[in-house]
């Protein structure tokens, strides 16, 4: 199957879900990744996922740059919550948004799906692993592929 933006995709019949072929993902500062559609078979407008491939596709590094005062945040919540908890020994320290991101490893298989239970937009998903919070990691979700509207620990949850 082809789809638009991504060119041809593989399906994989146990997840239900179709896998594009490896490409550079410029608002990742250009990390290879494999997109990932999930739901695109059972939605009634898939012309808002090309949409949103299309919009994720060429977002540039400053979308995510953008976001890092509330990874920060984040950051920020966690390392609040291990001190009150008297768990001072895995502490990370971060000096500011501006290098929040040396502490990130971002995924490499952003996925596409509508939020068909919330609010219908479709939502690229990345799931990515951070130095604070090793069991929950960091997700950072993108409203139709273009501004990040979700950072925090992932969960699964697009809103």
């Amino acid at each position: 199957m082809q789809i638009p933006g991504l060119g041809p995709v593989a399906h994989d019949a146990k997840l239900g879900w179709y896998r594009s072929q490896p490409l550079a993902v410029p608002v990742l500062g250009g990390t290879v990744c494999t997109i990932i559609l999930d739901g695109y078979d059972d939605d009634q407008q898939p012309d808002d996922f090309h949409e949103a491939i299309r919009a994720f596709l060429t977002l540039e590094p400053s979308a995510l740059t953008a976001a890092t005062p509330a990874i920060f945040a984040y950051y920020r919540d966690v390392m609040n919550d291990s001190v009150t908890a008297g768990d001072e020994d895995g502490a990370v320290k971060v000096a500011g948004p501006h290098d929040v991101l040396d502490h990130v490893r971002l995924g490499d298989e952003p996925t596409v799906s509508r939020d068909t239970y919330g609010d219908g937009h479709v939502y690229v998903s990345l799931e990515c692993e951070c130095d604070w919070e090793p069991e929950h990691g960091l997700q950072i979700v993108f409203r139709d592929g273009r501004t990040v509207t979700k950072v925090g620990p992932y969960d699964g949850s697009l809103t």
